[in-house]
This record gives C-alpha cells, structure tokens and sequence, in this order.
C-alpha cells in the first residue's frame, strides 16, 4: 500500500517532459533536397529552372507547365543503390543497399486561346507525385574505441534523477530522459552510491574502466517521403510564363539501431561487472506536411530563357514512436545473456512541427534550334532558420543550429543534344553543406547522364546518376563524442515513359 502511496506521490512531481529525444539529423533529413524525379530531369542533374517542359521541372520552377505543347503524362521507376564506406578508431567495414521503386507518376493539361484575342494565350494545369527521398539505407560500424564506453550514454544521463523515479514506476510512465536511465538502471551498467537511499542523484557506472573497448553500430533505415504537387500555369504573349504550386508532403520513415559493446576489462571487487551490452531502438516517423511555389519564366528570345522561383518553407507535423531495449551481460554472472534483447513497450510521443528553410533559385538556359540545350540554376538556402516546435521544448536545439548551420548553395549544370529522334543528356550538381563547418556533413558532388528516343506520341528515357558525400556519425546520442567518418555513393539508374495525349 505505501508503495502504491508513493508511487501517486511522485508522480505528481514528475518534470512535465514530453518531447522524445530529437536531434540536428531528424529536420536536416527532410530539409537537404535530393535529385529525383522523371529520367529526362535526372540525367540533366534537375537543370530544369528556365526550361520547363518536364513533369518533374515544375517542382524547380512552376511556370515550366505551360512549355508543354499538349497533355502530357509520365511514368517513372528507379532504381537506387547506396554504398556506405565506415571508419572507426582505424576499422573499415562496408554496407551496400538496393532497392527498386516507382517514384514518379503525373500529367499536365494545356488550353489555348483559339480565338487569338487575348494576350495570355495559353495555361496549364498538373497534377505530379513523386518520392523527394528514398530512404532504403543502411551502415554498419566497427571498432575498437581506446577511451568511452556507450555505457557512458546511460551514466550521464542518469545524474540528477532521484532513484525513486528509476525503482518505482514502470518505463511508460516516464519521460524520455527517464526512460533512458530506467535502462541502464534496470540493467545494472550503473548503480547509486548510496543504493538505500532513494532520493540518491548521483551514479557510478559499472562498465570498467581502462579503454578497448569493442563497439558496434548497425543502422537500417528504410521509407520515404513524397509529394504530390498540383500546378497552374500561363504564358503572357509566349514572353512572360507565371507559375504556382501547392504541395502536399508525405513521411514515412522506418529505423531499425543496434549499439553493441563489449570489453575484457579487470572486473571490479563488488558489484557487477558489465562485460557486454546492446542498446536497440526501433523508431517510426509518419507525417505530413504542406508547402508552396511560385514561380517565373522570361523568353527574352527564341534561344535565351531566365527564370526565377521561390520555394516556401515545408510545415511538416511528424509523429514518433520507439521501442527501445538493453540486454547486458555480467562477468559476475556467466550465465547471462545477451539474446534475446528485453524490450519496453512501444511509446508513441506527443506530435512535433519541423518547419524547413525557404528556397530562391535563379535560372538561365540557352537554346540552340531545336538540337541542343545548356542549362545553369544556382539555389540558395539557409539552413540556420530550420525550427522544431513546440518552440519552448526544443528550446536548446533550435539555438544549436541557428549557431551552427549556415546559407548553402546548390549548382545544377545540365545539357542535351538531339540527333533525330535520339537525345543525349549529361548534368553536373555541387550542393554545398548545410553547416557552417562541413566535417560534420560534407558537400556533395554529383554527376549524371541520360539518353531518350521519341517514337511517334511517346518517348522513353534512361538516366544514371552518381552522387557522393563525405560525413560524421556518432554511435550513440550523447555521453561520448567519438565519431565515425562515413563515406555515402549514391548510384542510381531511372527508366521513364511519357505520352503525349
């Protein structure tokens, strides 16, 4: 009865901490922009600002529909191929994923004026979906780490809580800091000082000390996010074409963490000795989010087209929930076992708002005939302006990055040529990083190609796209801060089918 007594007690005192543990990662996943799309705008690496006329360039710019001669649908499937090269403490180990996706489907409707009295001569209407991110990665890291345990992790977040909290409720009842201690409390990597008293804050660990200690870490991921775009279009007298979109974002992103350690350290006198341990978390994200373009395109003349377009920012509301597990193994007791691991209950957290930095792209593409295109668009972003909200709870994440993201810009070179009924398609892409110091997520360079032939009212298109990045992940979260360098290969081939109709 007293125990159910304080239990009441206590918890009417417990900190009011709902928000889940979010890190810079969670918004710059969504907010760093990926090349996807039809084949024609993939194998021109997107340098579809001033051209127009493709059902993915009117995510670039919007008022790129009204190029279009006639209604118009594609369809598109790629295939995406991620290699992740790891390196820790002088370890090297590799992780390869494949997957096959249709990530394209939409149509664009044109009207014209027949009666040749008005000067907006013609407008479109569209409706595209396509998958902004495919997230079907995974990496694997090894090494052997000569001075922090993981164990840490537990350890330090532990300080400060009353023990009352870890012994006496269940791990739902808490909040997310708390569960994290519960953990490692309930696991026996730390003990209190003074175990007999309950209001003890203060914890030792009892991985030994002395460094060497063997680490893992196996990420998968898996998902995707998408939008479905709708488009209206209008061209004043073939000079001057106005475009705007309304986007509907989808999130759907799956991830799957296994940190193993283990050690063969001096055991200690009393007390266990934890020799071995794994920490897994399972977390889904679903959400959605709404975002809109405007956009213009200026002809100039029949061979020069200048366009400039504005994307806002993306107001997603996202959804988490984690399952979360450690097994540990005790050297003062040979009989435990790491497998299988013991789960808590799945914890579904309170919605959050991520919103996005807005986006200006200015545009020049330079028509010869009609055998041959060069297209430049040069994008700014800055990165520093990303929020999570509720503002007050995510108080210390969203003064960090305003301090260590910066503006960014992002090049797309992309050119075609035809010969017949045969086209020819290269592009270039530089996306600089989104941090002022780029260690931590490096610039991406990336290089693409394409081909497409017409026959009669339709047309197929292959497209190859090569991208590579440079980047720092940490093994867990918090309580150490050793890192592991990550080089990502993007390899991607894209095959499309359009119909004129």
């Amino acid at each position: 009865m007293k125990k159910y007594i304080l239990i009441i007690f206590l918890g009417l005192s417990i900190p009011n901490i709902n928000a889940q543990q979010i890190t810079i990662d969670d918004p710059l996943r969504l907010a760093v922009d990926n090349i996807t799309g039809t084949a024609r705008f993939r194998g021109m690496s997107g340098a579809f600002g001033a051209l127009g006329g493709d059902l993915s360039a009117i995510t670039q710019n919007p008022a790129g529909s009204v190029f279009f001669n006639n209604n118009f649908g594609t369809i598109t499937a790629s295939n995406y191929n991620s290699k992740n090269i790891s390196n820790y403490f002088g370890t090297t180990t590799k992780r390869n994923d494949s997957s096959l996706d249709l990530n394209q489907i939409g149509a664009v409707f044109v009207f014209k004026d027949a009666s040749g009295t008005s000067d907006w001569r013609k407008f479109s209407l569209a409706i595209n979906y396509e998958n902004t991110s495919n997230f079907d990665n995974s990496t694997f890291i090894a090494g052997t780490n000569p001075y922090n345990s993981i164990g840490n992790y537990f350890v330090d977040i532990a300080q400060g809580i009353e023990l009352d909290y870890l012994k006496n409720f269940y791990f739902e009842q808490l909040p997310f800091n708390m569960q994290q201690a519960y953990l490692g409390y309930d696991t026996y990597i730390f003990d209190a000082f003074e175990p007999n008293n309950n209001e003890n804050i203060d914890y030792f660990t009892n991985i030994p000390s002395g460094g060497n200690y063997y680490q893992e870490n196996s990420s998968v991921t898996s998902g995707y996010s998408g939008k479905l775009t709708t488009n209206f279009a209008t061209a004043y007298k073939d000079i001057l074409m106005l475009g705007v979109n309304l986007n509907f974002h989808f999130v759907d992103i799956r991830r799957s963490l296994s940190i193993y350690e283990s050690n063969n350290n001096p055991l200690y006198d009393s007390g266990s000795t934890i020799s071995r341990l794994r920490f897994d978390n399972n977390i889904n994200t679903l959400g959605n989010g709404f975002s809109f373009n405007l956009g213009a395109i200026v002809k100039p003349t029949d061979y020069l087209r200048v366009g400039l377009s504005y994307e806002s920012p993306t107001w997603y509301r996202l959804t988490d929930d984690i399952t979360q597990g450690v097994a540990t193994r005790s050297e003062n007791n040979p009989e435990g076992n790491l497998n299988p691991t013991s789960f808590q209950p799945t914890i579904v957290y309170e919605p959050y708002k991520i919103q996005t930095p807005d986006k200006w792209t200015g545009s020049l593409a330079f028509i010869y005939q009609k055998k041959g295109l060069l297209s430049l668009d040069v994008s700014r972003k800055d990165y520093s302006t990303t929020r999570i909200k509720p503002k007050n709870e995510y108080i210390g994440l969203n003064s960090y990055m305003s301090n260590v993201l910066d503006d960014a810009i992002e090049v797309r070179l992309g050119g075609e040529y035809k010969i017949k009924q045969v086209s020819l398609r290269a592009g270039y892409r530089f996306d600089q990083s989104p941090y002022k110091v780029d260690q931590a997520f490096g610039d991406l360079t990336g290089y693409s190609g394409g081909i497409g032939y017409t026959f009669g009212e339709n047309r197929i298109d292959l497209a190859y796209t090569y991208e590579h990045r440079n980047m720092n992940q940490a093994l867990i979260s918090s309580g150490m801060n050793d890192l592991a360098r990550i080089s990502r290969f993007n390899n991607n081939v894209t095959l499309s089918y359009s119909i004129n109709f």
